[in-house]
């Protein structure tokens, strides 16, 4: 399923289920799932004291996560495939420029 296919769905569910809400709502609920796929890191990890393993909530969280992501893509009328692609060739060409990805001097 191509993104422009999974952003219609999702779409469609958030306006079925009268769950449509403007920006300042979304990017706080983004940033609140983030949060909570952070504390599965931090589970996954026992504190940092071990290497990470998935947590028996890890899909759901990362689920909550992108189902956020999309939600505040389309109260803004972001395409996300476009996004993905213009930041694909960014890191392409700063690859290619630099030999790492990272955006430091």
């Amino acid at each position: 399923m191509s993104l422009q296919h999974i952003q219609e769905a999702v779409g469609s569910f958030t306006e079925s289920k009268g769950m449509n809400s403007n920006v300042n709502v979304r990017i706080i609920d983004l940033a609140s799932e983030v949060g909570e796929l952070s504390k599965e890191v931090l589970k996954g990890t026992d504190y940092g004291n071990k290497v990470f393993s998935k947590t028996e909530e890890w899909n759901s969280e990362v689920g909550d996560v992108l189902f956020s992501l999309i939600c505040l893509a389309n109260e803004t009328n972001t395409n996300l495939e476009e996004c993905l692609n213009h930041v694909l060739n960014k890191y392409e060409k700063r690859f290619k420029s630099k030999g790492d990805l990272g955006s430091g001097r």
